[in-house]
C-alpha cells in the first residue's frame, strides 16, 4: 500500500509538471503572439483612426491600420514584407506615424523627423512618404518642408499624433494589449475589431488568416522574349530597336558576331591585294628621289 501512495505522488508530479509545461509551451510559442479582439473600446478606437491623418496607397480595399515610428525596423519590416501579401488580398494599408515624445529629458525624434510628421499629418502626401522611408534616416534633411519646431500651427500638429497615440495605447491596454510597435488594427471577417502589436513576426500569420491574405507572393512567370524578361530589350524587333547596329564586315575577312534576331552574315571571299606601282625616279640638280 505504502508503494501505491508513492507511486500515485509520483505520477500526479509528473503531470502536473507536464502540464505546467504544456501550458508554458503554449502561452510562450503561441497564445502570445494572437491578437487582441476589442470588445469595450470599438467605437472610441475607430473614431481615433478616423480622425486621424493616415495615409495610403489607395485600393479602396477593407482598411488595415499600421501605426508607428520613422525609426522602427519592424514597422519598415512589416511594410516591406507583410502589405504587399494584404493588398493581394484587396486590403487597404492606412499608414499612421507619430514622433515620439521626449523621454526622460532625451529627444527621441529629430527635427527633419517632426518637420515631416506634420507635414504628413496636413497633407497626407504618399509621395513624400514613399521619398521619406526610402532615404536613410541619416540622410533625411526634410529639405523644401517647413520646420514644425518654433511653428506654432505645426509643432501643434505634432503634438496632436502623440495625444493620439497615448489615447490610443490607454484604450488598447484596457483591452489587454501591451503597446509595441506597429501597432496594427483591422476587423476580422465577422466585423469584431482585432489589435496586435506585431513587433514580432510570429503575430503575423493571424493577420493574415483573418483576412485570407497569401502567405508569401511568387515572382509573375515571364514568357521567352518578353520585354520584361533578362537579356530582352523592349522593341518592336525592326533593326532600329535592337541593341546591336548591324556593321558590314570587317575587311580581312573575319566575320562579326551577329546581331540577336538577325541571320548570321557569310564571310567575304579573300581578296588578293592590289600591287603597287613602283615609284618612279626624280632627278633634280644634285640629287636623286625615289
Amino acid at each position: 500500500m505504502r508503494r501505491f501512495f508513492v507511486w500515485s505522488a509520483l505520477a500526479a508530479v509528473i503531470g502536473l509538471a507536464v502540464a505546467i509545461g504544456g501550458f508554458w509551451a503554449y502561452h510562450h510559442f503561441y497564445a502570445r503572439f494572437q491578437p487582441v479582439t476589442v470588445e469595450r473600446n470599438q467605437k472610441p478606437i475607430q473614431d481615433l483612426l478616423e480622425q486621424s491623418s493616415w495615409i495610403s496607397a489607395g485600393g479602396g480595399g477593407e482598411p488595415l491600420y499600421i501605426i508607428g515610428y520613422r525609426d522602427s525596423a519592424a514597422m519598415q519590416r512589416y511594410e516591406r514584407e507583410e502589405v504587399p501579401k494584404l493588398r493581394a488580398a484587396g486590403v487597404e494599408a492606412r499608414i499612421i506615424l507619430f514622433a515620439r515624445p521626449d523621454r526622460e529629458g532625451l529627444a527621441q525624434s529629430t527635427a527633419a523627423e517632426r518637420a515631416t510628421v506634420a507635414e504628413l499629418w496636413l497633407t497626407r502626401d504618399w509621395t513624400l512618404y514613399q521619398r521619406w522611408t526610402a532615404t536613410p534616416v541619416r540622410n533625411w534633411t526634410a529639405a523644401g518642408i517647413p520646420a514644425a519646431d518654433g511653428n506654432l500651427a505645426r509643432g501643434a500638429v505634432v503634438e496632436a499624433g502623440r495625444n493620439f497615440i497615448a489615447s490610443l495605447s490607454e484604450k488598447l491596454r484596457e483591452e489587454g494589449l501591451q503597446t509595441r510597435y506597429p501597432l496594427v488594427i483591422w476587423r476580422d471577417r465577422e466585423g469584431f475589431m482585432k489589435a496586435c502589436a506585431c513587433s514580432d513576426s510570429r503575430s503575423w500569420a493571424f493577420i493574415r488568416d483573418d483576412l485570407d491574405a497569401p502567405d508569401r507572393i511568387d515572382a509573375p512567370e515571364i514568357a521567352p522574349g518578353d520585354p520584361a524578361a533578362p537579356g530582352v530589350y523592349p522593341g518592336d524587333g525592326s533593326p532600329e530597336t535592337l541593341p546591336y547596329p548591324n556593321l558590314p564586315a570587317p575587311a580581312d575577312g573575319s566575320v562579326p558576331a551577329p546581331a540577336p534576331g538577325t541571320a548570321p552574315v557569310a564571310p567575304r571571299p579573300a581578296t588578293p591585294p592590289v600591287p603597287r606601282k613602283a615609284p618612279e625616279p626624280k632627278q633634280t640638280e644634285d640629287t636623286t628621289f625615289f
